[in-house]
């Protein structure tokens, strides 16, 4: 399988428009290549209306994505219209793609060992190289993941710091008075416990 920083190999592709595809259809444009096994079965259809629903995000984004599967170009076009996909469907019989970007080979499918496609899924840059990849995607989640990496984002945000000293009661102040109180009850607790050291001067 190709990883990050390989030279993503060129491909041309019959879609479910009839027309032929490949990377160098789309000069200066992120590609997101997902390879999945089958037509309109559970996962994939999922996987389909998930990148589907965000095309206009990844378009935003400066990214097009494309579907590849073996299915057929008449067998994808039966897939989009029935779920009125958005997504560009690429038929690859012959695995020429599949085995150009190492997603068909050996995988476990219920406890056993089977020859397939790998559901994966590849972000190629401008520049043609791959930026990141995925291998034996879990669906659910997977476009929202891809999208937060095309916008330059990670897979999953990353949890705030916690305040420093100090930082909560300024914090509360600046969400009005209510709270201000609140942030400022323990301090005031806190000086009457520790009482200021009166001043001694020498003579």
């Amino acid at each position: 399988m190709l990883n990050a920083g390989d030279r993503a190999p060129d491909f041309s592709l019959d879609s479910d428009s009839g027309k032929a595809v490949s990377l160098a259809d789309f000069p200066g444009k992120t590609v997101v290549l997902y390879f999945y096994p089958k037509d309109d079965t559970p996962g994939c259809t999922r996987e389909a209306q998930a990148f589907s629903a965000a095309l206009q995000a990844f378009a935003d984004a400066g990214a097009v994505v494309l579907g590849v599967s073996r299915d057929s170009v008449e067998r994808h076009r039966k897939f989009r219209d029935k779920y009125d996909l958005g997504v560009t469907l690429l038929s690859d019989p012959e695995l020429a793609a599949h085995n150009a970007y190492g997603a068909y080979g050996e995988k476990t499918m219920y406890g056993k060992k089977v020859t397939g496609t790998i559901r994966s899924t590849f972000i190629i840059g401008p520049d043609r190289k791959v930026k990141h990849a995925f291998s034996g995607v879990k669906v659910d989640g997977h476009a929202d993941a891809v999208l937060a990496l095309v916008r330059g984002g990670g897979a999953s945000p990353t949890p705030p710091a916690p305040p420093a000293k100090g930082a909560a009661a300024k914090s509360a102040a600046s969400r009005g008075p209510a709270a201000k109180s609140a942030a400022s009850a323990p301090a005031k607790k806190a000086a009457v416990k520790s009482p200021a050291k009166p001043v001694t001067r020498s003579r």
